[in-house]
């Protein structure tokens, strides 16, 4: 293992040492590679203890507040809680504001608490490469619950429905007008859908917005023949409705736990996991073949000036590879 980390620091719950060991395994430093892939296989007797839940919702629904919410009431109920939130890297500058601590200040500051913000850095999907190994190092630490926040880009929905327990997605009061505008596979992922911000002057908003997703969700075929999908209200700045919303959650994880379907859907993904992982080893291998780079540039080049087709331009970069 790399000398500045520790299994037995990462394992006692030391911040300072998991936020190293995420860092290590998010390098794409060739020289990080092998202390990493140590590092992760050193671990993995020690994951597998948490729920892993993933929160989305279009900007400004109050993911943060929410999550904050929710964390601080699960450390008083003597659970530690992990927030992979990941921050939008700009795809001009490579950029990102990550700003999650400062809109989480009460939880951050609680030792219980574990706050990564990492940015996407051009990976597809709103979730960033590293997030299942971020997870596996989280639980490692002793982590209870893992909130993965995603930038609700609409394909992250889909990439953290493939690596957690439970899909919850926030609306906001008056959604439900808008109700046609919204994926119908977003919602097929959703386990639990969630109102925020149902408080004041948006309280009948957001009753009128439930009763219409609810109606909406009449027409889907649920997950689970005994689970049903449920719209759920609360204001996360208010503290209120989160406490029946965690209780609603945990109610649904301790039953597909109970019955081995939690077992089963973890096996899945990580057979998909490893899917994705050859897939991204062999884009990899490929570009790093011979000459490929300078014969793409060529296809390119003629692309442009209209001597070929972008299919032809394929297959003469494909050409004796």
């Amino acid at each position: 293992m790399s000398t500045f980390l520790s299994l037995e620091e990462l394992r006692s719950g030391n911040r300072r040492t998991l936020s190293k060991a995420i860092t290590l395994i998010e390098s794409t430093r060739e020289v990080d590679r092998d202390p990493a892939q140590k590092l992760l296989s050193e671990v993995m007797p020690h994951t597998g203890g948490s729920y892993r839940i993933g929160i989305s919702g279009v900007p400004g629904v109050g993911k943060s507040t929410f999550i904050e919410s929710l964390g601080m009431l699960l450390i008083a109920r003597g659970l530690k809680v992990a927030v992979l939130a990941v921050d939008p890297s700009s795809p001009f500058s490579g950029g990102s504001i990550l700003g999650d601590k400062t809109r989480m200040d009460k939880l951050s500051s609680h030792s219980d608490a574990f706050i990564r913000p990492s940015p996407t850095a051009g990976s597809l999907g709103g979730v960033t490469q590293r997030t299942r190994e971020s997870i596996l190092l989280c639980e490692a630490a002793g982590y209870d619950v893992i909130l993965i926040e995603t930038v609700g880009v609409g394909q992250s929905e889909y990439e953290v429905a493939s690596m957690t327990d439970l899909f919850l997605l926030l609306m906001l009061p008056g959604a439900g007008d808008a109700l046609q505008g919204i994926k119908r596979g977003i919602l097929e992922l959703a386990d639990v859908l969630v109102v925020n911000k149902s408080d004041g002057d948006n309280r009948a908003r957001a009753e009128l917005a439930k009763n219409e997703i609810m109606q909406g969700l009449h027409y889907l075929q649920p997950l689970h023949d005994d689970i049903s999908v449920d719209v759920l209200m609360c204001s996360a700045l208010n503290n209120e409705g989160v406490e029946e919303v965690w209780d609603h959650v945990s109610g649904i994880l301790e039953k597909l736990k109970a019955s081995k379907r939690l077992e089963s859907k973890r096996r899945k993904q990580t057979l998909s996991w490893v899917k994705s992982l050859i897939e991204q080893q062999v884009l990899h291998a490929f570009w790093n073949i011979g000459d490929v780079q300078a014969d793409y540039m060529k296809a390119i080049t003629e692309l442009r000036a209209g001597k070929t087709t972008p299919m032809q331009a394929v297959e003469e970069v494909l050409k004796n590879k």
